[in-house]
C-alpha cells in the first residue's frame, strides 16, 4: 500500500508512533516512511530517554493504512546500500 503520513505504527500490537513523512521507493519496489516512535508507555520519562537499537531491531512491527494493519520492517540504518558502498566521490 502507498503511505502518505500520519499512519500509526504498532510494536508487538502497541502503538508506538507514526508516519512523518513517506513516498515509494522505486529501488526498494515498496512504500517507504520516515517515523517518530517511542516505547508506547504512558510514562514519559522512559518515553524520553533513546531507544536502543536492539528495541527497534526486534519485535512485530506493522502499520496501519486506511484501518489495516500491514507488516513493516524498521531500521536505524538506510534499506538501500546501508554500507554507502555505492556512493562514489
Amino acid at each position: 500500500p502507498l503511505l502518505y503520513h500520519g499512519e500509526v505504527i504498532y510494536r508487538d500490537g502497541v502503538i508506538v508512533g507514526d508516519i512523518r513523512a513517506a513516498s515509494y521507493g522505486h529501488t526498494l519496489g515498496r512504500a517507504v516512511g520516515l517515523a517518530m516512535v517511542d516505547r508506547g508507555d504512558p510514562d514519559a520519562a522512559s518515553n524520553a530517554a533513546p531507544l536502543p537499537a536492539a528495541w527497534v531491531k526486534s519485535g512485530k512491527w506493522e502499520v496501519d493504512v486506511a484501518g489495516q494493519r500491514f507488516s513493516a520492517s524498521a531500521s536505524l540504518r538506510p534499506m538501500l546500500d546501508p554500507k554507502n558502498e555505492k556512493i562514489k566521490l
